[in-house]
């Protein structure tokens, strides 16, 4: 599993997660529903690769609602299946690319993200609303059908929000792997302690970092291999999302492996939560490089940095209002 991510980690990013917005009033007038509209658009767009909360499912140990033992609640969140596609397979000799995953493998990794996002309205002045960078530390297990991981002391260089993460210290998150290495479920159960804005901004690094998860092609390959991953992402704008992978070394287990990631919307309308409107897309290109470094023996990356970015605009179709964004996520996995 490679995996590269984006995702908002303040409260004021994951305000999608722990609420419902309320669409704007009737009968309050145009220009009051049109800034009802835009608000909403402010609290859902921070997102940069357009993946909200809205697919998850909570699920608890028994059917009448009652907590599990030693945690809160654990969410599951099904992943969107990918397709993936040999375009070459490289110089000889070839190989499968297969974990070799030994139960109760053990690895310490650590996943940072940093997102800069800057929005503009009409002819307002540029707004930098960026969300907290997060250092996650893990320890990741591996077991029979997946990964466990165990979250260490996240931090931010935020101080409300690192203060509010201190509780998740020790919460699990787990990932459901298929043969290729894709993952096909994300499940996260937090400290009880943990509160809703940090609940909501691991939940968001966990769903997007999953969601740029990298499957194996089911060919065997060399050095020099190409293979493309595609997947729909889910969210307010769907997304089609096209990884092309180039094997660039190998030496035993050792692997690196160059990522060129493009998105494009599988619509030309955003259609707004709650009934409250929809928005044209007018302009979107996200496109992301970068390198990772993979054993096959190990369950997470070892190394690598990407970075993700690109420009958006939306356009409300009943009035003159356009909204701008700016988007650049990075990456990084290390020791």
């Amino acid at each position: 599993m490679t995996v590269l991510s984006s995702s908002p980690s303040s409260a004021k990013a994951t305000a999608p997660c722990s609420g419902t917005p309320r669409p704007p009033r009737r009968g309050a007038g145009t220009r009051t529903t049109r800034s009802g509209v835009l608000l909403l658009v402010l609290a859902v767009t921070l997102t940069a690769f357009g993946v909200g909360c809205s697919d998850r499912t909570e699920t608890t140990a028994e059917a009448d609602g009652t907590e599990p033992v030693g945690i809160n609640k654990e969410v599951t969140m099904p992943i969107e299946a990918v397709t993936t596609t040999v375009v070459d397979p490289g110089a000889e000799p070839r190989s499968p690319l297969r974990r070799t995953l030994e139960a109760g493998t053990t690895q310490q990794v650590t996943l940072s993200t940093e997102h800069h996002i800057e929005q503009q309205i009409n002819q307002q002045a540029l707004r930098d609303i960026s969300p907290p960078a997060m250092t996650i530390p893990l320890t990741a297990q591996s077991g029979t059908d997946g990964v466990e991981l165990t979250v260490g002391n996240v931090t931010s260089p935020d101080p409300t929000l690192a203060k509010a993460l201190l509780p998740a210290d020790g919460s699990r998150v787990g990932f459901d792997v298929s043969d290729l290495g894709a993952i096909t479920a994300l499940k996260l159960a937090p400290k009880p302690a943990t509160s809703d804005s940090a609940r909501a901004a691991l939940e968001q690094a966990f769903y997007q970092a999953v969601y740029q998860s990298i499957a194996f092609p089911p060919d065997s390959v060399g050095v020099g291999a190409v293979w493309t991953v595609r997947q729909q992402v889910s969210g307010s704008v769907p997304l089609e999302q096209v990884t092309t992978c180039t094997l660039t070394s190998r030496e035993g287990n050792q692997l690196t492996i160059e990522l060129n990631v493009v998105q494009t919307p599988k619509s030309t309308v955003w259609h707004l939560p709650n009934e409250a409107g929809q928005l044209e897309i007018v302009d979107y290109l996200m496109h992301g490089t970068g390198t990772i470094a993979v054993d096959l023996g190990l369950p997470l990356p070892v190394s690598g940095s990407v970075e993700v970015g690109g420009n958006q605009t939306y356009r409300d179709p009943r009035s003159s209002v356009t909204l701008r964004q700016t988007l650049r996520t990075e990456v990084q996995w290390g020791a």
